[in-house]
């Protein structure tokens, strides 16, 4: 998606971009969760999910994916390991971007850099993220279980 004339460039995260991507999450995911699960619980999640330590290594590992435009962030993805699945930890796009097929693209890029091997990738978000929810099934997501508030989701890869 272009704004005035700019080109979207979906990259891997560098170092350079650590504290970039901390300040995303404090303004784009804490704005998001704030509706959904309270002031409290939204900065007790973003400070548990987009602080600089968590970040860092996130990044060192190449688990990090950047989406930008014209020098700004419009999304942040991060993918990893929970034991032995690979999950999705992070799929955030800016407001401004949404709709547009970005978050769908941050996907597809984080689903690309998994091991060939790789025969499902889990995704989890809170149940009253009803936006989440639907991303997920479009993307051909399906529940897998319901607990304690979070949806836990599974695509198969093959």
């Amino acid at each position: 998606m272009a704004d005035r004339g700019r080109t979207m460039i979906v990259r891997n995260a560098d170092r350079e971009d650590v504290m970039a991507v901390c300040r995303f999450g404090e303004e784009q995911a804490l704005a998001h969760y704030v509706p959904l699960i309270g002031e409290e619980s939204a900065a007790r999640q973003v400070r548990m999910c987009w602080n600089e330590t968590d970040i860092a290594g996130a990044v060192a590992r190449g688990s990090v994916v950047v989406a930008e435009e014209g020098g700004y962030l419009a999304g942040v993805g991060q993918r990893g390991r929970d034991g032995d699945e690979y999950v999705i930890h992070k799929l955030c796009v800016h407001p401004r971007h949404r709709g547009g097929g970005l978050g769908a693209r941050l996907l597809g890029v984080l689903i690309g850099q998994l091991p060939a091997e790789a025969e499902r990738v889990y995704a989890e978000h809170f149940v009253v993220n009803v936006r989440a929810g639907a991303f997920c099934e479009r993307e051909g997501f399906t529940v897998e279980r319901i607990e304690l508030g979070v949806v836990r989701r599974v695509r198969n890869l093959r």
